[in-house]
Order: C-alpha cells, then sequence, then structure tokens
C-alpha cells in the first residue's frame, strides 16, 4: 500500500510501515548511576538498566537515528545495527551526541558521508567540538563522517516527512521531531503553543518524563502527562528516566501511559 504527503507542493511517494526502537531510555547518567546502589540502580529488573536516551526508526528500508547517545557502541552492538543512513540531533547535550565518534565503524563499512540535521545551534556547537566529523583535516587520517544541514521546517527524507518540534528545554531550545503519526519529544520542560498545533494526530508519543518530583529542565512525570493531555495520542510513553523511577511503578500511570525501556519496539503504520 502506498499513501502519499505534500511538501512545498511536491507529492512524496511514502510507503507505509515503520518500526521505531527506543536504544536508550535514561537520563544523563544512565541507570545504574554510577556511584548509586539505590533500589533502581540494583535492581535485576532488567527494564531498570537504561542506557542514555536515543532511538531507531526504520522505514522504506533507511535507517534513521535520532541522537548519537554517550552508549551509541554498545546500542549499535546490541540491536545488530549494519548502517544508519541519517541522523536527527535534538541538541548538544553531552548524553545526546557524545557518542559521535562511534559512527565511523559504519562509515569504515559502506564509505558515505551521513546527512545530518539539527537547529543552527546545535550544528555549531558540534561543528565547534567535533570538527573532525565534519570537515577532513590534511594529514588527520579522518574522512568526513556527517554532512549538516540546519532543520527549521519540513524536511523529505526517504520518502517521509520530518517535521521539526521546537521544545523549551529550561532556558535553552531543543528540538523534537514528527514522522507520520509519531513523534519523539526528548529533553523538553514545554511545549510552545505553536508546536502543539504539529502534534495533533499522533497514535504515538514518547515524550520527556524524567522523575515524579519536579526538575527545572524536564518534564516530571505529572509535567509529561499533562502535555500530553494536549497531545491526546492514543499512546503515550515516558522516556529519560532516572534511577528515581522503578519499571514496576508503571502501574501508578494512569491508561495510555507506559514508561520506555530499553529494546522497546514499535510497529506503525
Amino acid at each position: 500500500m502506498i499513501r502519499f504527503c505534500y511538501l512545498s507542493g511536491k507529492t512524496i511517494r511514502k510507503l507505509t510501515g515503520m518500526k521505531i526502537t527506543i536504544l536508550g531510555s535514561g537520563t544523563s547518567t544512565g541507570v545504574p548511576m554510577v556511584g548509586c546502589y539505590c533500589p533502581v540502580c540494583t535492581s535485576d529488573n532488567p527494564r531498570d538498566k537504561r542506557t542514555r536516551a536515543s532511538i531507531l526508526i526504520r522505514y522504506n528500508e533507511r535507517t534513521v537515528l535520532i541522537d548519537t547517545s554517550t552508549d551509541l557502541r554498545e546500542q549499535a552492538l546490541r540491536h545488530h545495527i549494519r548502517r544508519i543512513d541519517a541522523v536527527l540531533f535534538s541538541h548538544a547535550h553531552a548524553d545526546h551526541v557524545n557518542g559521535i565518534d562511534d559512527l565511523r565503524g559504519f562509515h569504515f563499512i559502506h564509505r558515505e558521508i551521513i546527512p545530518c540535521y539539527a537547529s543552527r545551534e546545535t550544528l555549531e556547537t558540534l561543528q565547534s567540538g567535533f570538527s573532525y566529523i565534519f570537515n577532513e583535516h590534511e594529514g588527520s587520517g579522518y574522512s568526513p563522517l556527517l554532512v549538516a544541514h540546519e532543520i527549521s521546517e519540513p524536511v523529505e527524507l526517504f520518502g517521509n516527512v520530518v517535521v521539526p518540534i521546537p521544545l523549551l528545554h529550561g532556558k535553552t531550545l531543543s528540538l523534537g521531531y514528527r514522522i507520520g503519526n509519531f513523534a519523539y519529544l526528548t529533553d523538553c520542560s514545554a511545549i510552545p503553543e505553536s508546536s502543539f498545533e504539529l502534534l495533533q494526530g499522533l497514535e504515538l508519543l514518547i515524550i520527556d518524563g524524567l522523575r515524579w518530583t519536579e526538575h527545572p529542565f524536564h518534564f516530571n512525570i505529572a509535567g509529561a502527562i499533562a502535555a500530553a493531555g494536549q497531545i491526546k495520542a492514543p499512546r503515550t510513553v515516558l522516556t529519560h528516566l532516572t534511577h528515581q523511577i522503578a519499571y514496576s511503578e508503571e502501574c501508578k500511570l494512569p491508561p495510555g501511559f507506559e514508561f520506555a525501556y530499553d529494546g522497546m519496539e514499535f510497529d506503525l503504520p
């Protein structure tokens, strides 16, 4: 079955079928957290073991990565990822970008320069801190791995439209992304009213829900539930979880809400 969508007057051929894998569901420290022996960090439940937040999206025989988390190598090996065709960056905080060097393995195999998309501010930070990823320096022996594209409006990517969703991350900005009837909103403490308009009609929402107590830069559980209530997706998954949340506490969530866990998968039309 083939559906069509429109972008800047062009018809985009869109094959149905999208698989989403949560590679990492944890906050910046990961869970267990170094030096901590709390009940969650010492839990035997594998769903309490959380690597840093990232997801993989497969559609039209392509593989799109959102964020190169600090744990990208481990995640790629665990899920037998053979190639990355594009990377979308939410923002430039370390836990979301410091695995960028692990993209080299894919380059050694397919020798392709991977397109990446991010806000101007995020690209400036990445190109400053990881210049060898984007530019070939004479005598360095490194080939460029990524080609940078600023994203501020919807773009066509492998037959689907990727919609950037501006978010507030404390006093800074981050980007969520919508593809089809799915959206991923990590690292946010508020959603601008104009962004809510871009999030209507979703089937699946994955959203930042750091912990039960409040935090200045992230939605807590109550804040995420309230924001999701305005979006009205039938299924909402809370991610970027700290060691203050045990997976067994999922029973406290209202109907239609779940906790993310590493390796969680979704198949969407």
